[in-house]
This record gives structure tokens, sequence and C-alpha cells, in this order.
């Protein structure tokens, strides 16, 4: 069985957009800094696909197969999210746009909970004996 023109282009269009979005336009490749420190791009993608067509009785054809007459098109977008920084041990996410306050403490909730854990360990650590006497 003969396959319709409209399979045709919308197949051809979604092998486009298979090319154009991939994971890697996503999840970014990994950047290794001097430092020591890597950092992932993270995006947020987003794609509409349209396709349409029909088939049209010409009066001035000599033959009575209808003519067809489609198209489709696509469109693609990639907002970036932020960044993800893995550095000494710690994975963050730095975001790319600024948000509000809340949310900015709520990123820092980690950090703050480590900072106080290593606090409460230090205080709870025995003291070291002092160096006996040289004499």
């Amino acid at each position: 069985m003969e396959r319709h023109p409209i399979e045709n282009l919308m197949t051809t269009t979604m092998e486009n957009i298979r090319d154009m979005v991939d994971v890697n336009t996503v999840v970014g490749d990994a950047i290794a800094t001097s430092d020591g420190s890597t950092v992932i791009p993270v995006s947020r993608v987003a794609f509409g696909f349209v396709a349409g067509g029909g088939e049209y009785k010409c009066a001035k054809q000599a033959v009575e197969t209808p003519a067809f007459a489609g198209g489709t098109g696509a469109g693609v977008s990639v907002q970036p999210v932020g960044f993800i920084v893995v550095s000494e041990g710690q994975v963050r996410l730095l975001p790319a746009q600024a948000y509000a306050p809340v949310d900015r403490i709520i990123e820092m909730v980690p950090q703050l909970l480590a900072q106080i854990k290593a606090a409460l360990k230090e205080r709870s650590a025995p003291a070291p004996k002092p160096a006996p006497p040289e004499g």
C-alpha cells in the first residue's frame, strides 16, 4: 500500500526535530574548570509540531486522481534553567534566573544544615589533651 503524502511530510519533520532536540540539549556536556569543579548546563526544551493537508480536484486536470496540498511546521524553544556545579564533594544547582527570596532560602537549606552539622561535630569532639611539660 502506498503511503499518503502527509505521512512523508510528517516523517521528514519529526526526523528533523529529533536531530535538533536530543538529551544533550536538555543536559549539556560537562565542562571542567581550572579549579577542579565540573559545570553541567541544564535547559528546558519545548517544541511544537503541526501538519496538515488536503486533496483537491482540479477542473483542468485530465486525471481523476485528486491533487494533494499540504505542509508541516515545527518550532523549538530552548531556555536555560541553571547549572549543576560539582566541586569539593558537593553538588549545587545554580539557577540561571533570579528567584524570589523564598526560593533562595530553600536553595540554601542543604548548605546551612551542613554547616550546623559541622559546628555540632566540633563542639562534641573531645578536647585535645595538653602536652606534658618539657623538663
